[in-house]
């Protein structure tokens, strides 16, 4: 709070594009738009939202975007509202569709950037609603660095079937039982139309909602703000009181995105991801936020926090409870306070309205036992999450461990060069127990896009075989994944990695207690391979990287252990109203 109170706002950055006789052309297409003279002496919010038909996440963005910019007027700032773009995971996978979604990641925090510098706001409130909309916002926030917050669309509510909850991961499930013949297409049917029964997010702790709640946890978002369902009228008073909290921020030029995203609140992150079971994703899209603010924070930065965080929630997908189950008992803030009394969290991290984290969840609820255990009576005493290494993935691996029954595999392995080679298999129901099966060519660069795997998980689960076979990706999953799948693996197989050179009939040892994944090759076998190892184009998928955004986007990607991003990071640009500067 001291800082806080210390710190000068410089002048309005967005002065230099209206302010002044030499800016009367720009006041006149102000004036254009429908402001007055108030409304163009006020500072300028950007307001920028995923709002769109592409997906039921996006769906109802412009009704939250209202919302927020009444607040931002209401707290003395003019809100100019523009979009981006998002690609809906659930409609991209098991096709060419998913190589651009992690892809779109960047593109959002690129274009958020572009209209954000041009028009020189002085705040920016960003709505997001899908999987890397989240990330991809929190990413422009750090990069630009003025006063900002994050609101999520908010979750969907679960459909019922035969008096049970169901949600999209349920439908892929049956789709593995149908070929599995534990079920048939009616049933299926049946299951699909219910599923999905209004807007909002996937409903269980998949991608977006963990991503939601590290919004909460850094301090972009109102703790309390994320769980709350897409289609509940609370959402929108919310927004409103996000626009007056941001307007507070951008007025006293404290807490900037910057304070926010520090090494602690990034531990502090990676902390709620494994007390929850989060999303495999989040170990990309954290340490990506970290590269904007200049932190060094990668996979063992990760995974010394999940390898000390215990497990305390019941969250879907290892668990029966879904998101609007955690808003019942209170969200995100009754897992983070029980994350603090165990001494799992930085309490002094600042949040949105500029208290510290600990302040700020003095008054949040108790854990209900149920949805969120009390960290005394943890469900496992390690994370829901840990991270792998082993010469099999010398810079690491990520599983999800939440749910799962086994902790050690080992078992020969069976070499698919895509995804799209992997399903035929799995189609065909030509999958094996005990087989460790290798997707590889679909990290970052081979992928192109480091596609998610999600709908071959979902259907070895649905077939029973989610813990008899292994399946082991340079490409990710998504946060409804489960069993034992091990992706993320670096350094990927385009690029040479150890990956490259699994045969069929290799056996691989995965050790979960050990942390650890290798391959039962010696070295000397192994550098003969690697002697003779030729990259070329094992899955056919070179085409996609010859023109258009993937040649960019392969020319640039890091490695996934560093968040698979385009650029350094730690980009500062001045404030031209306080440096004097104009154009």
């Amino acid at each position: 709070m001291s800082e806080q109170n210390n710190r000068k706002r410089p002048p309005y950055r967005s002065n230099v594009m209206k302010a002044g006789p030499v800016k009367a052309a720009a006041r006149a297409m102000l004036r254009g738009l429908g402001l007055d003279d108030e409304d163009i002496a006020q500072p300028f919010v950007g307001v920028v939202s995923s709002h769109g038909e592409m997906s039921a996440c996006n769906m109802r963005l412009n009704e939250v975007s209202e919302q927020a910019r009444w607040g931002i007027y209401r707290g003395g700032g003019t809100p100019r509202e523009f979009n981006t773009i998002s690609v809906s995971d659930a409609l991209v996978n098991g096709h060419t569709g998913m190589h651009f979604s992690l892809m779109s990641r960047e593109v959002i925090a690129d274009s958020i950037e572009l209209v954000v510098r041009a028009h020189q706001y002085d705040g920016l409130m960003c709505i997001g609603a899908c999987d890397k909309n989240f990330p991809g916002m929190m990413m422009a926030l750090t990069r630009l660095n003025v006063p900002g917050a994050f609101l999520n669309g908010g979750p969907a509510l679960p459909g019922r079937f035969r008096d049970q909850p169901v949600d999209i991961k349920t439908v892929a499930e049956y789709t593995g039982k149908l070929i599995a013949k534990q079920s048939d297409e009616e049933e299926l049917e049946a299951v699909s139309r219910a599923a999905w029964p209004a807007s909002g997010c996937c409903a269980g702790q998949f991608t977006a909602n963990t991503m939601g709640m590290v919004a909460e946890v850094l301090g972009f978002a109102p703790l309390g703000s994320s769980t709350i369902p897409s289609v509940h009228s609370q959402r929108r008073a919310m927004a409103r009181k996000a626009g007056r909290q941001l307007m507070v921020a951008v007025e006293a030029n404290y807490p900037l995105p910057r304070d926010l995203v520090t090494r602690e609140s990034l531990e502090n992150a990676c902390a709620a991801v494994s007390a929850t079971g989060g999303s495999t994703n989040a170990v990309l899209h954290i340490p990506a936020i970290a590269n904007e603010a200049g932190i060094d924070f990668d996979v063992d930065d990760v995974a010394a926090v999940f390898a000390r965080t215990p497990l305390i929630t019941h969250l879907s997908p290892s668990g029966p409870y879904l998101y609007s189950d955690l808003h019942e008992v209170g969200g995100v803030p009754v897992v983070l306070k029980q994350l603090l009394q165990g001494g799992y969290l930085h309490g002094d991290c600042p949040t949105l309205d500029g208290r510290s984290l600990a302040e700020a969840l003095a008054d949040a609820p108790d854990a209900d036992g149920k949805v969120v255990m009390p960290v005394t009576r943890p469900r496992t005493a390690g994370g829901g999450l840990a991270v792998l290494k082993g010469n099999l993935a010398p810079d690491g691996a990520v599983i999800k461990t939440a749910g799962l029954e086994r902790t050690t595999f080992s078992g020969p392995a069976r070499v698919f060069e895509s995804e799209e080679v992997c399903l035929q298999s799995v189609l065909a129901d030509d999958i094996n127990e005990g087989e460790a099966i290798i997707i590889r060519n679909e990290g970052p660069v081979g992928g192109p896009g480091m596609r998610e795997m999600v709908t071959v998980t979902a259907l070895l689960y649905g077939m029973g075989k989610g813990e008899s076979v292994a399946l082991i990706t340079d490409g990710r999953f998504s946060g409804a994944s489960r069993g034992f799948s091990v992706g993320y693996v670096t350094p990927e197989a385009a690029l040479g990695g150890p990956l490259a050179l699994v045969e069929d009939g290799d056996v691989i040892h995965i050790d979960l207690q050990a942390n650890t994944m290798t391959l039962d090759v010696d070295d000397e076998t192994l550098a003969a391979r690697q002697a003779v190892y030729e990259r070329g184009d094992p899955s056919g998928k070179a085409y996609m990287t010859q023109s258009g955004y993937a040649q960019k986007y392969v020319a640039s990607v890091g490695p996934a252990t560093r968040g698979a991003v385009t650029h350094a990071g730690n980009v500062h640009w001045p404030n031209e109203a306080e440096s004097g500067k104009s154009d």
